[in-house]
């Protein structure tokens, strides 16, 4: 597979500059395209204004912005781009013959390996691909806006797309860190599907009188756990655009019902916003018909998604909850209301818009089980995508279930030589589900906490044990319990963009999933104190210097490495207890800081002899261990002693590390640790 190294963006408005200013933060360079100079730089004020901003917030550095702004090149004319250009993305107006237009010339112009993206949330992929002469290096793209900021993109494969085209677009999008749905070429795609006709279904409460706008939004905020209403949505994203996709599905579905209403007809006509007042008390049956309504429409269309094999159940919630920031999908609300009473609602709707409710849906007697796991076998290697991106694929109780009963039947296949795991989105894992952690501490259930862990610890024992090649793709962010399940797989690939940190002594609690054990084994002693104690980010580098990560390649090469390491086998020294380059700063300075000699003088909060507590690094170690939980602290520090103590014995450590858990949870300080991180604010430890 060629991989997407080089990016154009054809059209610079606002989406068009979004995705030019987030390809340039995820380090691609970029072309920036439009008719005329003028657009072009507005096009770049754009991106500068969004990025001053950024730095307002404290989000980006001077010197990063400078950065991404320097690699977004403004270019004249879609004849100019650079015709070795590996990925070209369209953003122009969301018409046929305009974007057919700016395709024939990128025929002309760019070689036979680019592959033509068109970023649209309604037009036929299909037959955008059939009006291009590389119809099988054609692929639609869907971004959500700010492109910047929100993370879901549908990717569109048409009918002619080639498996590797799909595979490098795929990619691209990961590398950008979005969270990916590949779907069917069907109108509206997955969320507009479901999300257009929910906006004209307000309007049409409007127009029967059933409630005024603000009462409206206040009950559709409550029943989806949404910060804004359909009204307020519209506002912020135009009503024009709200009409004109509810038209245009109103015509490809064949279904009346989506027609724009009246009033948001009108209200085009006018180019006026909605005035939305501040009365939402509304009276108890219209507040029903709102909800049921609305909950309705959405369960009874997310089933039609589902029964039209565009997408999978979990991709549809995920695309509510990550590309519309709503709290649970459509089947997770489904769940929670009530199996029986969603598919009321669901067949209630049906009946008014004319179509029939997917039997699969109506038939439903339970409450539905969704993957977080995905397999996939091909050449005797076997991918597993642990599949939860908009919780950053947190390890809660389901998906580490549904990981070890993968993991079983993968073990046992003799066609598998290799087990990949991967995390969907920008994440490898990013730890544990730490709200699980605190509701159990506060119901005095810290014996569900130990069984929950203990069960982590047979998972990864898979892992360990098994006799396949095991390798884990942690090619972006890996905290915690994440960084944890890599450490037990046999290799680690990473690229510039890969991320460790263990953050638990700074939360109240240590590793438990066998950090403090296999670290020491894999860096040494002191490496693991670097790495643990104080709870530092590792960067990509520091990373493969201290061997946490045992290939650091650019991303390109992923795929290459994965076929060399399938080839070479396991290795022969997954434990060599001591960093990879001790010559690099981090392992260095690791070595140096936080020898033995130095640990009774760290634990009393001072700067061991020999070192300049002014110095940045140094001063930055002390902070960060002083903002420590001390038990945790102190507990961490033991253990990471014990993996010295039983050397050779994995098992023997790993059972001193179970040991200390409910001792740990039940302290004070772990409920302090775990609450202020839920919370976004500092704890006050009292070391209790």
């Amino acid at each position: 597979m060629r991989t997407v190294e080089s990016i154009a963006i054809i059209g610079a408005g606002n989406m068009g500059s979004g995705i030019a200013q987030k390809s340039a933060q995820e380090l691609y360079d970029v072309q920036m395209v439009d008719r005329e100079a003028q657009w072009v730089e507005r096009g770049q004020k754009i991106i500068a204004d969004f990025l001053a901003e950024a730095i307002e917030r404290r989000i980006f550095r001077p010197a990063e912005v400078d950065a991404i702004k320097s690699r977004v090149r403004s270019v004249v004319g879609t004849e100019n781009i650079d015709p070795t250009t590996d990925l070209v993305i369209e953003a122009v107006f969301e018409d046929f013959d305009v974007k057919t237009a700016v395709f024939a010339t990128l025929d002309e112009v760019c070689d036979e390996h680019t592959i033509l993206a068109s970023n649209t949330s309604s037009l036929s992929v299909n037959e955008l691909a059939e009006a291009t002469r590389r119809p099988d290096r054609f692929v639609g793209l869907h971004f959500f806006f700010h492109p910047a900021k929100n993370r879901l993109i549908e990717i569109i494969p048409a009918e002619s797309t080639s498996a590797a085209t799909l595979s490098a677009v795929e990619q691209y999008c990961k590398t950008m860190g979005k969270v990916v749905i590949v779907c069917k070429d069907r109108p509206g795609f997955v969320v507009n599907r479901f999300f257009v006709p929910w906006l004209n279904e307000a309007c049409l409460l409007l127009d029967e009188g059933v409630g005024t706008m603000a009462q409206i939004d206040a009950v559709a905020r409550d029943a989806f756990r949404i910060g804004l209403g359909p009204f307020a949505l519209m506002n912020l994203t135009g009503p024009t655009i709200a009409l004109h996709a509810t038209d245009y599905l109103a015509e490809q579905l064949d279904t009346v019902r989506y027609t724009g209403a009246a009033s948001l007809r009108e209200l085009v006509s006018s180019g006026e916003m909605w005035q939305i007042g501040d009365e939402t008390e509304s009276g108890k049956e219209a507040s029903r018909v709102i909800r049921e309504r609305l909950l309705g429409q959405v369960f009874s269309v997310s089933a039609q998604i589902v029964d039209e094999d565009i997408c999978s159940k979990e991709d549809v919630d995920r695309g509510a909850k990550v590309g519309l920031r709503w709290a649970r999908g459509p089947f997770e609300l489904a769940n929670r209301l009530g199996v029986g009473e969603a598919v009321r609602m669901a067949e209630a709707y049906s009946d008014l818009a004319g179509f029939e409710l997917p039997e699969w849906f109506a038939n439903l007697s339970g409450p539905m089980q969704f993957s977080l796991v995905d397999v996939v076998v091909e050449g005797g290697v076997a991918t597993v995508r642990l599949n939860r991106p908009e919780a950053m694929n947190a390890l809660n109780e389901t998906l580490v279930a549904q990981l070890g009963a993968a993991l079983d039947e993968l073990n046992a296949r003799e066609d598998v030589s290799t087990i990949i795991l991967e995390g969907a989105g920008k994440a490898f894992v990013a730890g544990a589900d730490v709200k699980f952690f605190v509701d159990k501490i506060r119901a005095d259930a810290i014996s569900d906490i130990y069984d929950f862990t203990a069960f982590g610890h047979e998972v990864l024992g898979k892992l360990e044990n098994s006799d396949k090649i095991t390798i884990a793709l942690t090619t972006g962010l890996a905290l915690g319990g994440g960084l944890e399940l890599a450490l037990a797989c046999d290799y680690r690939i990473g690229t510039r963009r890969t991320q460790f940190r263990f953050p638990e002594t700074s939360i109240g609690i240590y590793p438990g999933l066998g950090g403090t054990q296999r670290t020491p084994r894999i860096c040494g002693i002191e490496a693991a104190r670097f790495a643990i104690l104080a709870g530092n980010f590792l960067d990509a580098g520091s990373a493969a210097a201290l061997g946490l990560l045992t290939h650091l390649v650019e991303a390109s090469d992923v795929a290459s490495t994965v076929d060399e390491l399938v080839e070479s086998g396991k290795p022969t020294d997954k434990y060599p207890a001591a960093p990879a380059d001790s010559t690099h700063p981090t392992a260095a300075f690791a070595l140096a800081f936080y020898s033995n000699e130095n640990m009774a003088t760290l634990a009393a909060g001072e700067c061991p002899e020999g070192f300049d507590a002014a110095d940045k690094m140094v001063s930055r170690q002390l902070k960060s261990l002083s903002r420590t939980a001390p038990i945790a602290l102190a507990l961490a520090s033991e253990l990471l002693d014990g993996a010295v103590e039983t050397g050779d014995d994995l098992d023997a450590g790993l059972a001193l590390e179970l040991a200390g858990l409910t001792e740990l949870f039940g302290t004070a300080d772990a409920l302090e640790g775990l609450s202020a991180l839920i919370e976004s604010r500092r704890p006050t430890y009292q070391n209790a």
